[in-house]
């Protein structure tokens, strides 16, 4: 009976906390793919590499021949899909490789899938799941007020977006053409340990840390609603598990912030847990840069579904989420200083 979970771009930030937490809290087995770009760090699973229910398979996904080979080798139940360029400042600077892993790796992917699914039993392909995990930023920019629900229509604003929006039609189409059974998950801004610290909060600590300006766009004021990656995880699996064959469902946090106040926030807390740090106030540092182009003002999902559907609630606030994950980059500055090799 098929009961291996593939997943994709397992080396990257949320692929990294995803897969630990399955580790720890599944019994079925694990196969991480990933092409081990700059934003994917084994260092990330050196203590989980060993693990009887683990293994890794270095291949990007837009390699249709090693997509096939992982489904005939490890036949499994279900599919999490990761991999994905997502720095949206790098889609703008080069938008051909957000192309080639979002549309084509999500397409060559879904190939091996639907062909590895008609391969399986009936029984088998009842419980063959295939999820692919999108971002809020399919959405383009929100007013002042309301959410983005499920149906909301599809706005992308930047080369990233665009991208994960048409991965995301792919899927849609695998579904209603193929019959694939697939769900979808689009999340809001992820936080949390093992993030590449050219994201907004590391790069604000490990800047912070050093003494360095802390670059901030504009004014400051785009709000986004920030996830603990370990809610995000959870409402993964749950929804794996727990979700309507071809249905979406929005994940987040519930914890609106303009990008000003996070970082503040990370400059007072600095102060709190490392009191000796040289440069303070650590504020004085915040530096004004120009706005990227395109910059969506704001993001907000509603989780009404998947919290009146499957019983999933964000179990952090951004106070406790953000305390811990400045704290495990204070205990982490060897995993920082590797990362930051593949900068």
């Amino acid at each position: 009976m098929l009961e291996t979970c593939l997943v994709t771009g397992g080396a990257g930030f949320i692929g990294v906390n995803f897969v630990r937490q399955w580790i720890a809290g599944e019994t079925a087995p694990l196969v991480n793919v990933d092409a081990l770009t700059y934003a994917g760090h084994l260092v990330s699973l050196a203590d989980v590499e060993s693990h009887p229910h683990y293994a890794f398979v270095h291949a990007g996904v837009e390699n249709l021949e090693a997509m096939r080979h992982v489904f005939r080798t490890h036949k499994p139940r279900f599919v999490v899909h990761f991999a994905a360029e997502s720095h949206v400042d790098r889609s703008i600077d080069e938008p051909k490789e957000f192309v080639m892993t979002n549309v084509v790796g999500t397409f060559r992917l879904l190939e091996a899938a639907k062909e590895y699914f008609e391969t399986l039993t009936e029984e088998e392909k009842k419980r063959f799941r295939f999820l692919h995990v999108s971002t809020d930023e399919v959405y383009g920019s929100l007013g002042p007020t309301g959410k983005f629900k499920e149906t909301a229509p599809y706005l992308p604003s930047s080369p990233y977006s665009a991208s994960k929006a048409a991965g995301d039609h792919f899927v849609r189409v695998y579904h209603h053409t193929f019959g694939l059974p697939v769900l979808l998950t689009n999340c809001s801004n992820n936080y949390g340990p093992y993030q590449f610290p050219e994201k907004l909060i590391p790069l604000m600590i490990v800047s912070a840390l050093e003494g360095k300006p802390l670059p901030v766009y504009g004014d400051g004021m785009q709000v986004r609603d920030w996830l603990y990656v370990e809610d995000h995880c959870r409402a993964i699996r749950m929804v794996l598990h727990k979700g309507t064959i071809g249905e979406t469902y929005h994940i987040g946090g519930n914890t609106e912030k303009p990008n000003i106040e996070v970082v503040h926030l990370i400059c007072d807390l600095l102060e709190k847990y490392r009191p000796e740090i040289k440069h303070k106030p650590v504020r004085s540092l915040i530096t004004h840069v120009r706005d990227r182009p395109g910059h969506d003002r704001r993001y907000a999902m509603d989780t009404t579904k998947i919290e009146t559907e499957l019983g999933w609630k964000p179990q952090e606030s951004f106070e406790s989420g953000m305390n811990k994950t400045l704290l495990w980059y204070l205990d982490h500055p060897d995993w920082v200083q590797t990362v930051r090799q593949k900068m």
